[in-house]
C-alpha cells in the first residue's frame, strides 16, 4: 500500500475521469497472494488512521477525516511485485486475478463505511493518474 498526501488526484480511463478529489490521499493498492479480507480491514483502518495532515502547530497529527480530505484509491498490482533480484519484476506474489478484484472491493467499502469520501479507478483497467503531491509526502504502509 503506497498513500501520497495530495491536493489535488485524479483517474483516467479512455479519456474519461473516472474518480478525482481535491485535499486528501491517493492510495496505490496492491493485493499479494497471501492478502485476505482480515488484512483489507486492517489495511484499510491503517490508512483511515495515518497522521499525516498538518495540525494548527504544522505537525502531522490529523488523519484524513480530521483533516476534511477525502480518499482515491488505485488498483496497483505492480506493487505486490518481487524486485530483488534481476532487471525485470516477478509478479509470482500478486493475488489471482478474481481474487484480487474481490480484496480490492472489500477495502473500498472498508474505508467508505467510515464515512470519508472515496473514490477509485477501475481495476484492472489501464488508468492514467494525475496528482499533485503536497509536500510532498508519500508512505509505503505494509
Amino acid at each position: 500500500m503506497l498513500i501520497q498526501r495530495v491536493s489535488q488526484a485524479s483517474v483516467t480511463v479512455a479519456g474519461e475521469v473516472v474518480g478525482q478529489i481535491e485535499r486528501g490521499l491517493l492510495v496505490f493498492a496492491g493485493v499479494c497472494r497471501d492478502d485476505d479480507e482480515m488484512v483489507v480491514r486492517r489495511q484499510a483502518a491503517r490508512v483511515l488512521g495515518y497522521r499525516v495532515f498538518a495540525d494548527d502547530q504544522g505537525r502531522m497529527n490529523l488523519n484524513v477525516a480530521q483533516a476534511g480530505g477525502s480518499l482515491l484509491v488505485v488498483s496497483q498490482f505492480t506493487l505486490a511485485a518481487d524486485t530483488s533480484r534481476g532487471l525485470r519484476p516477478g509478479f509470482t506474489g500478486g493475488a489471482e486475478p478474481e481474487r484480487a478484484r474481490q480484496l480490492y472491493e472489500h477495502f473500498l467499502v472498508s474505508l467508505s463505511s467510515q464515512g470519508v469520501p472515496v473514490a477509485a479507478g477501475i481495476f484492472g483497467a489501464d488508468m492514467q493518474v494525475a496528482l499533485v503531491n503536497d509536500g510532498p509526502v508519500t508512505f509505503f504502509l505494509s
